[in-house]
């Protein structure tokens, strides 16, 4: 097998904390689930108990307050978390059993105490889920937009609307959901902390996915679900802010799983090349196939770097939107350059489902779509820049 780790720059950013954390969660994900993730992924679910798994190795909890149970980590503990999952080549097992890494902290930032110590310690002890519901229908990128509305009446709200394209949305117990509660645009939003067993809310499983196969993904309906107001999450009509708080760190982690997976290319495509005979001598040693190898390296590292300075940035509160904005749109074409190039390089071994690199390539667009944009990134990056 050939050493892809070798290829990692030197970093000031990660310590021996880093490198035991590493060797762990490597030791988790190869015995619990490399053997099995192609056939879960085949199936289109991850077991239930692999989050109490994951919570057990520490995976649930970095990154939280220890009094809800969690563990307090930096921002490269998360970056090392996402790299070791992404390993895998399958992007439904970050994006599922991670999820409440976008769900918990508008709670955990701005929810009351009650809420907190009601949800927080259950879902980091992989008992609960939680997902995040924020799309719609017609509203995606554009979230002041959003049509689902929470009706104050006494003591609760009624809502009704509904939401799709939830990751994590079948197995969920608790939705941190965007309503509207005012008048149009980002003034009007409120969220609320929705159970999924409240009177009224349904789900239904979308399953004709081109990837992500095994995270369950699901539209949920609300129909005249009455919700206390002691479950809204922050100030009514000023919900926006938890919902963009968390924007920065979300889009952190989907570059660094861009860039672990396009490392997982370029070693797939290197071992490949080293064992295969083609013109009778080995595809490695054809100048034209190395010189691929050199550009996905090329692009891997200029953008490990750019990820390791906005984690560092982020520490230091000092992290600007339009920054992490372009590292997305960096990290995925990073991953979309790199597939492409992989599955050149595979040939028709490649084109078979079952690899790391089939499953890649048909996730890169999940990637460049999903946490904003490139479109969209790019738009907000110029806007920052005053253009």
């Amino acid at each position: 097998m050939y050493d892809i780790d070798a290829t990692r720059m030197a970093s000031p950013f990660y310590g021996e904390s880093h490198r035991q954390w590493r060797n762990q969660l490597r030791r988790f994900v190869e015995r619990e689930i490399q053997p099995h993730i192609t056939c879960w992924d085949e199936q289109g679910l991850l077991p239930e108990t692999l989050w109490e798994k994951a919570a057990e190795v520490g995976l649930l909890q970095m990154g939280y307050p220890e009094c809800y149970g969690g563990t307090e980590t930096d921002a490269f503990h998360m970056i090392v978390a996402a790299e070791e999952l992404a390993r895998t080549g399958a992007g439904g097992l970050y994006a599922s059993l991670m999820v409440h890494g976008i769900a918990l902290p508008p709670l955990l930032h701005y929810g009351s105490d009650a809420l907190k110590d009601a949800v927080i310690p259950a879902v980091l002890r992989g008992e609960r889920q939680i997902s995040l519901a924020v799309t719609e229908p017609g509203a995606g990128s554009d979230v002041a937009n959003l049509q689902c509305r929470a009706v104050r009446d006494g003591d609760s709200y009624i809502v009704n609307g509904e939401k799709t394209y939830i990751t994590g949305g079948m197995r969920a117990h608790w939705f941190t959901t965007a309503v509207r509660t005012g008048g149009e645009g980002f003034d009007g939003i409120s969220l609320l902390l929705i159970p999924a067993n409240a009177q009224g809310v349904s789900r239904q499983l979308l399953d004709k996915k081109q990837g992500w196969w095994c995270s369950d993904t699901a539209s949920i309906f609300f129909d005249q679900v009455r919700v206390p107001a002691d479950n809204r999450i922050g100030v009514e009509n000023h919900g926006f802010l938890p919902i963009v708080h968390n924007f920065n760190h979300e889009r952190l982690g989907i570059a660094a799983s861009c860039v672990e997976y396009s490392r997982v290319c370029l070693q797939d495509a290197i071992e490949w090349a080293q064992a295969r005979e083609t013109f009778g001598k080995c595809l490695a040693s054809h100048q034209v196939i190395r010189h691929k190898f050199a550009q996905m390296l090329q692009r891997i590292n200029a953008t490990q770097a750019y990820l390791d300075l906005c984690a560092w940035a982020e520490q230091q509160q000092q992290l600007k939107v339009a920054e992490v904005a372009l590292l997305k749109v960096q990290a995925t074409e990073t991953l979309e350059y790199c597939a492409r190039e992989a599955m050149q390089v595979l040939g028709g071994a490649g084109y078979m489902r079952g690899g790391r690199v089939e499953r890649i390539y048909r996730e890169v667009r999940v990637n460049a779509i999903g946490g904003g944009s490139e479109e969209i990134m790019r738009d907000l990056a110029s806007r920052q820049m005053g253009i």
